[in-house]
């Protein structure tokens, strides 16, 4: 399909929004649909552009202030009320930007898709964010769940129409094989970079924010303190809780790094051991992809989409048992069997998943409903 016809206005002209969840897939999407005829525009935070590039992906890129602070909704509603002028649809990713988007659009009969990718939170029981869910859902015409529990939890939430989208992200890039040699040069530099030559290397990513469950990974760490060489955890990424995770590594010489914000994740991944998934909650986290398909074997929890994205490609403990986390861990590091039959497994279970054109595929299939329909 190379583009849709819309009744009034030729080729489709879809904006996409989005806070600051999901740039990878929107980025991704927009390069599929604009290859296939259709007009995107992305309305997002500045931020967002800088990091994933929308408009290198052939969109346009209005700067759009959708994030936390409802402060800043009214004039957000505003400027996206500007940019759905003549569009044919909308598509918001996330439920701040399914909210903001249904407002923007009022009473006008453009149609409005949301992908629930579950970064806000389903997890909390505020009556607020039970509330936003409840009208980001009910706005749509179209609910895309990229796991099965968002999809359940759409429907109970009344959502016209709720459908299973699993968000394809880009592959790994395939890069040429290093000699056998050189490969292993190159990755025990990388660990020399910790310290981590002699010692397993544990490699964690994600914001640091209380539900990303770095309290209890520091826990789990705590368990392991007396065997030597401990295992070193790394851990990729920023957030409010960066001083009081270094204060507790401090305070209990904690075999932990905080790594900050990195953009060499691939390189990392060559060097570590193990990725540690302790998150409360998950959809498609886009970590546990990388880790199976880049053949490391993944400790995570069995929450969300976790369970489904992997199947028995992972080791899964309950979230919040640090002892469960401490011994899957240590039980992996002294079984090679068992880390190669998962490298196998990660990989096998990577080649399941939908591909970037799947996903534009069943998002085209959307859309032509929707713009027939109007």
């Amino acid at each position: 399909m190379s583009s849709i016809p819309h009744p009034a206005q030729g080729p489709l002209h879809a904006v996409h929004v989005l806070s600051t969840v999901a740039g990878a897939h929107v980025s991704s999407l927009a390069g599929g649909l604009v290859a296939r005829g259709i007009e995107v525009t992305v309305c997002g935070p500045a931020a967002t552009e800088r990091e994933y590039r929308f408009t290198g992906a052939g969109a346009r890129f209005l700067p759009v202030d959708i994030g936390r602070r409802p402060a800043a909704d009214a004039p957000a509603v505003g400027s996206l009320r500007a940019a759905f002028t003549g569009v044919g649809l909308v598509h918001a990713h996330g439920l701040r930007a399914g909210l903001l988007a249904a407002l923007a659009l009022g009473g006008r009969r453009t149609p409005l898709v949301v992908t629930w990718h579950g970064t806000e939170g389903p997890h909390d029981g505020g009556l607020m964010l039970r509330w936003l869910e409840r009208r980001a859902v009910r706005g749509a015409a179209v609910v895309l769940g990229v796991s099965s529990d968002l999809v359940d939890r759409a429907r109970a939430h009344g959502a016209r129409d709720v459908r299973l989208a699993p968000a394809a992200v880009p592959r790994p890039i395939a890069r040429p094989p290093r000699p056998p040699a050189d490969g292993e040069r190159h990755r025990q530099k990388i660990r020399a970079e910790f310290g981590a030559v002699d010692r397993p290397l544990l490699l964690a990513v994600g914001r640091l924010e209380p539900d990303n469950g770095y309290d209890v990974l520091l826990d789990a760490a705590a368990r392991w303190a007396g065997p030597e060489p401990r295992p070193l955890i790394v851990i990729a990424g920023e957030g409010p809780e960066r001083a009081a995770l270094e204060r507790r590594i401090n305070a209990g010489r904690l075999p932990a790094l905080l790594l900050g914000r990195r953009d060499d994740i691939p390189e990392l991944l060559s060097a570590a051991d193990l990725v540690v998934l302790p998150s409360r909650w998950e959809a498609r986290a886009l970590i546990a992809q990388e880790a199976l398909h880049a053949g490391v074997p993944l400790v995570a929890t069995a929450v969300g989409g976790t369970p489904e994205l992997v199947g028995e490609a992972a080791v899964l403990i309950p979230y919040g048992d640090a002892a469960a986390l401490a011994e899957a861990v240590t039980g992996l590091l002294g079984d090679p069997a068992r880390r190669t039959a998962l490298t196998v497994a990660g990989r096998a279970q990577a080649a399941t998943w939908p591909t970037e054109d799947d996903t534009v595929a069943q998002v085209l299939s959307v859309y032509d409903e929707l713009i027939q329909g109007t």
